[in-house]
């Protein structure tokens, strides 16, 4: 098993497997396979922006050349403050492994990667917003549960 960032040439993998996570995570679909070549277009782009902005981190588990897992993570950026060094934290998001390979470890071991390189480079946090199911996982990996963020839906 290999771990790493992604690259240009996962793109195609990428997409795919984001379209099963959509598939698999949604009971009611508002979609259907003809909805596949927009959508593939759609986030072929932004994948390819997101791998050479510098901002984005893709991390995947590779096996024989497929990738298995993957998670995404977003820096943002924090307003200096004066008397320190301001670092950016990280947003965690599309965190998904392929069925036949979960409870297999990949997925903490892609996390483990991703928290020591998080260390590394000492961003304040780590954000996620974990579905009901996948609590355990994070908790498993050194992730507290904290309260909720206050939102806004400008609408």
């Amino acid at each position: 098993m290999i771990v790493r960032l992604a690259e240009r040439a996962d793109i195609d993998q990428l997409v795919q497997m984001r379209w099963d996570f959509t598939m698999e995570d949604y009971e009611e679909k508002v979609f259907d396979e003809s909805n596949f070549e927009g959508f593939h277009i759609e986030c072929s782009y932004f994948l390819k922006s997101a791998i050479e902005s510098g901002n984005w981190f893709i991390w995947v588990a590779e096996e024989e050349g497929r990738i298995v897992s993957h998670i995404y993570i977003e820096l943002i950026q924090k307003v200096p403050r004066p008397g320190r060094i301001t670092y950016p934290f990280a947003f965690m998001t599309n965190v998904y492994t392929i069925k036949e390979f979960r409870n297999k470890g990949i997925g903490s071991n892609l996390i483990t990667t991703i928290n020591e390189w998080a260390k590394g480079k000492k961003y304040e946090f780590i954000i996620v917003w974990p579905s009901e199911d996948s609590i355990d996982y994070y908790k498993k990996n050194g992730y507290s549960h904290c309260r909720e963020p206050m939102e806004f839906f400008p609408s």
